[in-house]
C-alpha cells in the first residue's frame, strides 16, 4: 500500500530543498524483497518518525533515499519553485558509531577533521576551532570540545555525532535510532535539540526510532513501515488508529501499550 503524508498549508524554507518525493520505490537483494512500492511526499520542516518491526526496512529506505542502496523507483528533490534539485545536502547521524575507546583524538580532533585535509595531530586552524565550537554551542555541547571521545557519555556522543551531521549545514537530516543507548532524561534531551534544530532550519528530518513513547512528542508525522507502508499520517491520528496498535500489541513502552 502506498500512503502520502498530507502537503502543508504553507511554507517558508530557509533553505533551498522544499520537497522529498519517494515514488514507488523497491529494494531487492539476494533475491529477497526488502522494500516493496514506496511512496511518499516529505516536505522541510518536518519530523517524520519511520516505525515498524526489525527487519521491516527503516534503515533500509534511508539508504536508499541518500542513494546508498540501489533501488528501483524514483527519489525527486525539488526546490521552493517546484524545479528539481539535484544534490541535496544529508547530515546522518547512525546508531552506533565504532572507533577506539582509548584513542587520545578529542572531540575537536574529530570535528575538525571534517572539514580540513590537515592531519589532526599537527594542529587546528583557529578559523576551523571557532566554527566547531559554534556547532558543538548547536547542540549544548560546547564544553566537550576538549574531551577524549573515548571519555564521553553515550548522550554527549550523540550530541558530539548531531553536531558531525549538521557539518555543512543538511537540508534532509537523518537519524537511525539515535537514542537506543540513552536513558529517559538522554532521550528527551537529543530529541529537544532536534526540534528546536527543525524550529530553526526547516530541516526536513526523519527519525528511525523503536520509542514511540518519546517520539510522539516530538515527530509531526509517522510511516509505519513493514516492507510497503502500512499507515502514514499525521502522528496523533496514526497512533490512534486500529492497524497501528495491533501491529505493535506486543511492545510496551512505560506501560502503555501501542
Amino acid at each position: 500500500m502506498s500512503e502520502s503524508i498530507p502537503e502543508p498549508i504553507a511554507c517558508a524554507c530557509k533553505h533551498p530543498l522544499h520537497q522529498l518525493k519517494v515514488e514507488h520505490l523497491s529494494v531487492v537483494r539476494d533475491g529477497q524483497t526488502i522494500l516493496h512500492d514506496i511512496s511518499l511526499t516529505l516536505h522541510c520542516g518536518e519530523i517524520v518518525a519511520l516505525v515498524g518491526p526489525n527487519g521491516g526496512g527503516k534503515s533500509t529506505l534511508l539508504k536508499a533515499i541518500v542513494g546508498e542502496l540501489p533501488a528501483t523507483g524514483g527519489v525527486i528533490f525539488k526546490d521552493n519553485h517546484g524545479k528539481v534539485f539535484i544534490q541535496p545536502k544529508v547530515g546522518y547521524l547512525m546508531q552506533h558509531l565504532e572507533y577506539d575507546r582509548q584513542s587520545p583524538l578529542s572531540v575537536a580532533d574529530l570535528l575538525c577533521a571534517n572539514r580540513s585535509r590537515w592531519p589532526v595531530f599537527l594542529g587546528h586552524s583557529p578559523k576551523n576551532l571557532k566554527a566547531v565550537l559554534e556547532l558543538l554551542r548547536q547542540v549544548k555541547a560546547e564544553h566537550l570540545i576538549d574531551k577524549p571521545l573515548g571519555g564521553l557519555s553515550g548522550g554527549e556522543l550523540q550530541r558530539v555525532l548531531l553536531a558531525l551531521a549538521l557539518d555543512p549545514l543538511p537540508d534532509i537530516l537523518l537519524l537511525d535510532e539515535p537514542v537506543s543507548a540513552l536513558d529517559k532524561d538522554g532521550k528527551q534531551l537529543f530529541y529537544e535539540l532536534v526540534r528546536d534544530l527543525r524550529d530553526r532550519y526547516d530541516l526536513l528530518t526523519l527519525i528511525v526510532s523503536h520509542d514511540l513513547d518519546i517520539i510522539s512528542q516530538f515527530a509531526d508525522s509517522v510511516v509505519y513501515l513493514n516492507r510497503t507502508i502500512q499507515a502514514a499520517g499525521p502522528m496523533q491520528e496514526i497512533l490512534a488508529s486500529g492497524q497501528f496498535l495491533d501491529a505493535f500489541e506486543p511492545l510496551r513502552v512505560e506501560g502503555r501499550r501501542i
